[in-house]
């Protein structure tokens, strides 16, 4: 086995599978079916039973949220990156012995999971769940991605997987005590990520006919699709999204889709205060989070308007270099 040698590559998306799957006499099943694996809910499962610890020892919901509406993006990697390696790699004593992803690739919050397992250097294999059968997450109680799995434990929704990751280092690690107010600012701003940064998304990847084929176009040439349902989520796939990022629009009162855009990057942009990051020398896990939802869009044509008509980019180039190669290991 060995690792994906690609910087934040990660980023093609499954959920046009739904609209193959739908009826081809009916557009309204095809968008329907499109809307509800392209929703995905990130909610806690507080049903949870832990078996073990490591280190030591239905639609509606999906719709009201609309936290994952960005699903079906497609992340272009450049070919052209240098090997860096992260910056905060695990000790060799605490390091999970195995650690298996489920997760739809371009879900921007299973790519936050990525981007916190990649800054620490933390292996992990990956299975991609068809949205349509679930058939990969038939063994769960819980139905959504991602699913973390470490060292046969389960985990869900991304900021619960990433906060009890994160309490196992430190207190592993031994950490001194913890700044409250630096914990507080990363607190605030891990929740804008959740509740604002991933809604401006999905209406600027579907902003116009073009954009929306660039999606699919790359879409349909990655994953298990056959030919019939290449065709279908293509063209299918990207008129349905096109109309419901319209929709999303008119439910966050988005009048200018790139003006969105551009305003949440300086916003960030703006929290930093001059730091290299969000964190101060090195990414906490706002910057983590920020990082890991923008990078399904970041080498599409919304990503490079945003880079190019908005201060994020020297942020963004820091924290690819951070973050370093992906720790996916290839099977």
């Amino acid at each position: 086995m060995r690792r994906i040698n690609l910087r934040g590559f990660s980023a093609v998306c499954r959920a046009a599978e739904g609209v193959a799957a739908a009826s081809p006499a009916s557009t309204k099943s095809a968008s329907h079916q499109l809307v509800r694996v392209a929703l995905y809910s990130t909610g806690t499962n507080t049903n949870s039973h832990w078996r073990r610890r490591w280190f030591s020892g239905n639609y509606s919901i999906l719709a009201q949220s609309s936290a994952c509406a960005v699903a079906g993006a497609v992340y272009m990697a450049s070919s052209l990156t240098e090997e860096v390696h992260a910056k905060e790699p695990l000790p060799p004593k605490i390091r999970p012995n195995e650690v298996v992803l489920y997760q739809y690739e371009a879900c921007p919050f299973c790519n936050k999971v990525k981007a916190f397992l990649d800054y620490y250097d933390i292996p992990y294999k990956v299975v991609e769940v068809n949205p349509i059968s679930k058939k990969e997450i038939k063994w769960s109680d819980y139905k959504k991605v991602p699913i973390l799995m470490v060292d046969g434990e389960q985990m869900t929704d991304s900021s619960a997987i990433i906060d009890k990751l994160s309490q196992r280092i430190r207190s592993a690690e031994d950490s001194a005590k913890s700044d409250v107010q630096a914990d507080d600012e990363e607190k605030k701003w891990r929740g804008w990520v959740d509740n604002h940064l991933v809604h401006v998304l999905s209406p600027n990847i579907y902003r116009n006919a073009s954009e929306a084929l660039e999606s699919f176009d790359y879409i349909t040439s990655h994953g298990n699709f056959s030919f019939t349902e290449k065709i279908t989520a293509k063209y299918a796939g990207a008129v349905a999204m096109y109309f419901v990022s319209k929709n999303l629009k008119k439910k966050y009162n988005i009048t200018d889709e790139r003006a969105s855009l551009y305003e949440a990057a300086e916003t960030w942009v703006d929290a930093l205060e001059g730091r290299d990051f969000l964190g101060g020398a090195k990414p906490n896990l706002a910057d983590l989070a920020v990082f890991g939802v923008l990078r399904p869009i970041r080498y599409l044509k919304s990503g490079k308007d945003m880079v190019e008509h908005t201060r994020i980019g020297d942020w963004y180039t820091r924290m690819e270099n951070a973050v370093g190669v992906s720790s996916r290991i290839q099977e």
